[in-house]
């Protein structure tokens, strides 16, 4: 198993890069969240998953150890790949998976291209305990006012906005002023959208 690679960038893409570490150049994947944490400079360090198949050793790197350990629950669900766990990393940010699957939210992981209804209720239903355990609950993020942001958003949806954009919305919002009203919510988010 390959713990962790440190040295030069030789090439750097928005789904992999090539570090070379003593004249050996690895061919790691990452995810988009990786790709922004990874400076322009030439030395880089990274932890890493190797998944070793019959015909293929396929190297996966995060900038971020909690990443990792993410990405290995994820590809621990039956009928998610490391694709589509690599997938998930780069369409929402580790913190939000986590949040996610700790609160049950389906639509968010649903919204992850490749992931159905049935696959992201797995990957709750599997991970909700273990991301808890493995994180531990100060790393796992979960909203105090996650039932005012779910009928925030539920109403903006009736209205006929993106979840998606509307939950962006909605979470600036929280930053913000986390003690929020539901009709507080909808009122600044209607007027940012």
């Amino acid at each position: 198993m390959i713990h962790h690679l440190k040295g030069q960038l030789i090439e750097k893409n928005p789904t992999y890069i090539v570090i070379e570490c003593n004249g050996i150049g690895y061919f790691v994947n990452i995810s988009l969240h990786t790709f922004s944490l990874i400076p322009d400079s030439e030395a880089v360090s990274l932890y890493t998953h190797l998944q070793v198949k019959e015909d293929s050793h396929t190297l996966y790197g995060f900038a971020e150890k909690s990443e990792r350990e993410i990405f290995r629950l994820l590809i621990s669900v039956s009928g998610v790949g490391t694709s589509t766990a690599r997938m998930m990393l780069s369409s929402l940010q580790p913190g939000e998976v986590t949040e996610a699957i700790a609160t049950g939210d389906v639509p968010t992981i649903q919204s992850v291209k490749g992931i159905g209804a049935k696959t992201a209720q797995r990957v709750i239903l599997d991970l909700k305990d273990k991301v808890l355990k493995v994180l531990g609950d100060d790393e796992v993020f979960v909203s105090q006012s996650n039932t005012n942001k779910e009928e925030a958003l539920s109403a903006l949806e009736i209205l006929g906005y993106n979840r998606r954009q509307a939950g962006k919305v909605v979470e600036k919002i929280l930053k913000e002023d986390p003690e929020s009203t539901v009709e507080s919510i909808i009122k600044m988010a209607l007027k940012k959208l």
